[in-house]
C-alpha cells in the first residue's frame, strides 16, 4: 500500500493523532532516532526527509543525538535535525541510562550539552539509571542546567522566572551560566541532607 516505511509510519501516526483529537503532547519515535542510525547523515536521510514532509506539525519527534547514548549535544546538530524534520526535536537523553549495562551506575553531573540549546528543543526527556536512588544527582543537576538555560533565554513571559532567578542567585551561580562542577556540589549537598532526613524518620 505504501511506497516506503516512512510513509507508512507517518500515515498511521497521523491517523492515530487525529483520532485522539490532536492532543497537545503526541510523541513519535522514528526508526532512525540518532545520527549513527542514518545511512549517511540526518540531512541526507530519505527516511527522515519523508517524515518531516508527511507527519502533521503537531506531532513531536524524538531524537537521541549523534548516538543512542550521546556524550555531547550541539546546536549545529539540532539545526540539521530541525531542518530535516521541519520541527524542533524532543531529545530523549540516554546520558545516564544503564539498562544496557547493569554493572554500571552513572552519578556524574549533567554535562556535554552546549549552552543555548533550549530554543532549539521542543522538549527534553531524561532516561535515568534503573536504580531509583542513584538518580538524585542526574535529576538535580538537570534542574540546574534547565534553570541556567531559562535565564540565558530570558523569556519575559515565562511564569515563575523571577523566583527561579532569585533561587539560582542565592545558590551562588552567575546568571545564564551552567557549571557542571557547581551543579554537582549543589546536588551532593542536597542529597546528603535528604539522606540525613530519611535516617531520622521513625522506623529507619
Amino acid at each position: 500500500v505504501f511506497p516506503s516505511l516512512a510513509q507508512a509510519q507517518a500515515s498511521v501516526a497521523n491517523e492515530v493523532y487525529q483520532e485522539l483529537d490532536q492532543p497537545s503532547i503526541f510523541l513519535f519515535c522514528p526508526t532512525e532516532y540518532c545520527s549513527s542510525l542514518c545511512s549517511s547523515s540526518p540531512s541526507q536521510s530519505c527516511y527522515l526527509l519523508t517524515l518531516g514532509q508527511e507527519l502533521l506539525p503537531g506531532i513531536g519527534v524524538i531524537w537521541t543525538g549523534p548516538k543512542v547514548v550521546s556524550q555531547e549535544l550541539s546546536a549545529t546538530l539540532l539545526e540539521e535535525v530541525e531542518g530535516v524534520l521541519r520541527r524542533h526535536p524532543i531529545i530523549w537523553d540516554n546520558l545516564y541510562a544503564n539498562d544496557y549495562d547493569c554493572r554500571r551506575v552513572f552519578l556524574g553531573p549533567y554535562m556535554g550539552r552546549a549552552p543555548g540549546l533550549m530554543p532549539r528543543l521542543r522538549g527534553l526527556l531524561l532516561n535515568p539509571n534503573c536504580e531509583l536512588q542513584a538518580n538524585f544527582i542526574p535529576i538535580h543537576t538537570l534542574g540546574s542546567w534547565f534553570q541556567s538555560e531559562l535565564e540565558s533565554c530570558a523569556y519575559p513571559d515565562h511564569a515563575g522566572m523571577e523566583t527561579v532567578a532569585a533561587l539560582w542567585d542565592s545558590q551562588g551561580s552567575q546568571k545564564g551560566t551552567y557549571s557542571p562542577q557547581e551543579a554537582l556540589e549543589l546536588a551532593l549537598r542536597d542529597w546528603v541532607a535528604e539522606i540525613n532526613r530519611q535516617a531520622l524518620e521513625p522506623g529507619r
